[in-house]
């Protein structure tokens, strides 16, 4: 690397490794993600824009794709602890979106269903939600689209494994 009288009194840089560049750009734009992400919420377009936070689409869009499940299974489904399901489908029952019923084997465990008007609400801030992925996309071909989902699913599994991983190790000693 060429010498720069002007930096002359800094420390000399070392040589950063391969791919760091790349990696610097990656964590860069991630973290820009999750600060846009943040700051829209990604809530869609219209009046359903930022109406349902986060964990309530999160929780709500399981039931829909899985159907209903006890607090453990979608605990361990979302990758979360079964006490935070039970704090975020807790306003969810007293909204009337999700309902709670009795296992049909066991009578004393409790199975969460998305209900009817559950059910309307996640198509509502669904569609809303396709509207601002349309509009965020506007331009970008279909193979595009195809490839950016399927690079951002392979991260978020990766980054699930990966945390997965670091919680089952434990505490560093």
């Amino acid at each position: 690397m060429p010498s720069n009288p002007a930096n002359s009194d800094l420390p000399a840089q070392t040589e950063a490794p391969a791919g760091a560049g790349l990696l610097d750009a990656l964590q860069h734009q991630v973290a820009v993600f999750a600060r846009r992400a943040e700051q829209t919420r990604l809530g869609g377009i219209g009046q359903a824009r930022n109406s349902m936070d986060r964990a309530a689409y999160l929780l709500l869009n399981r039931l829909d794709l899985e159907g209903p499940m006890g607090v453990k299974a979608l605990a361990c489904g979302m990758g979360i602890d079964s006490s935070t399901v039970t704090r975020q489908v807790a306003p969810l029952v007293d909204s009337g979106l999700v309902k709670r019923t009795s296992h049909p084997e066991d009578g004393r465990a409790v199975v969460l269903a998305l209900s009817a008007r559950g059910l309307a609400r996640l198509e509502e801030v669904r569609s809303s939600r396709r509207e601002l992925m349309a509009r965020v996309t506007d331009g970008w071909n279909e193979d595009e689209r195809e490839s950016f989902t399927g690079l951002l699913t392979r991260f978020n599994v990766s980054l699930s494994e990966l945390m997965s991983a670091v919680a089952d190790a434990g505490p560093a000693s």
